[in-house]
């Protein structure tokens, strides 16, 4: 357990799980960063917090539900199982058709888990049940570079989160950077823009920007911006090598066309 610095104020969370024996003196309810201090999220009942997390044993440090949406075949699974203390310890949860992964990272302020949901492929055959999104306090939704319509279809993915998760931070992903034969251009990614969510790009084979969104998200739920991670955690070693240069130029271009007015006429029909 890495000890918080304690010049620092302690971090708050919303656990997700606040009802469950000894919960952490930082696991006090705040308003929600994205909400601009308007309202308190409603504290669940433990009946709630079970069955959001089923068959799940509880923990007595920051406990969060990530859900992972994104069109089949994009590498969300390929992503979660890099960290391989959450892989070694993942659960299925059979009423529900999906894998949860406890992936645990450590910060400046302690410990931290994120419950990772993995909806096992159940995407391909349709939407996702309700049952998936529930209780969902923080989401990445994952498309694939080499596929544009994988991107195309990221508007629906979010529409479908929000109409279930209200108020949630959300971290957009651009998977599978390392092949070469890109589809979707850096200048076509625009929806986060549009939608004032996070961007990274990653290549979950081999382990580029892995933590960025986790980061990301841990600093939105303890609406700290200055919370980092000082341990890494056990990943995978990677199996294909990503091309640094050609990588930092795409992300040169992501952040000039950030500057960049949105475009006014939206071929993607991304409301």
């Amino acid at each position: 357990m890495v000890a918080s610095n304690e010049s620092q104020a302690p971090c708050r969370y919303t656990p997700l799980v606040p009802d469950f024996p000894s919960p952490p003196s930082h696991s006090k309810p705040f308003p929600s960063p994205t909400s601009g201090g308007r309202r308190e999220r409603r504290k669940p009942s433990l009946i709630e917090a079970k069955m959001a997390l089923p068959g799940q044993q509880a923990v007595d440090y920051p406990s969060f539900k990530l859900v992972i949406v994104g069109d089949g075949g994009t590498g969300k699974t390929t992503f979660v199982k890099r960290h391989l203390t959450g892989e070694f310890e993942k659960k299925y949860e059979p009423t529900i058709g999906v894998e949860v992964h406890p992936l645990d990272f450590f910060t400046n302020c302690g410990k931290i888990r994120f419950y990772c949901w993995d909806t096992a492929g159940q995407e391909k055959f349709g939407g996702l049940r309700d049952g998936y999104y529930i209780h969902g306090q923080c989401a990445i939704i994952m498309f694939d570079v080499t596929a544009r319509l994988t991107y195309k279809n990221v508007p629906t993915w979010h529409r479908d989160l929000c109409r279930v998760c209200e108020n949630i931070p959300i971290v957009l992903c651009g998977n599978k950077v390392d092949v070469k034969n890109r589809q979707v251009k850096a200048k076509m990614v625009t929806f986060h823009r549009k939608k004032n969510l996070q961007y990274y790009e990653i290549s979950a084979k081999s382990n580029y920007n892995f933590e960025k969104p986790f980061l990301y998200l841990a600093r939105k739920l303890a609406g700290d911006p200055n919370l980092h991670f000082v341990e890494s955690p056990a990943l995978a070693p990677p199996e294909v090598q990503i091309d640094l240069a050609a990588q930092q130029q795409y992300e040169a271009e992501i952040a000039a066309a950030a500057a960049q007015p949105l475009p006014d006429d939206d071929d993607d029909a991304f409301e």
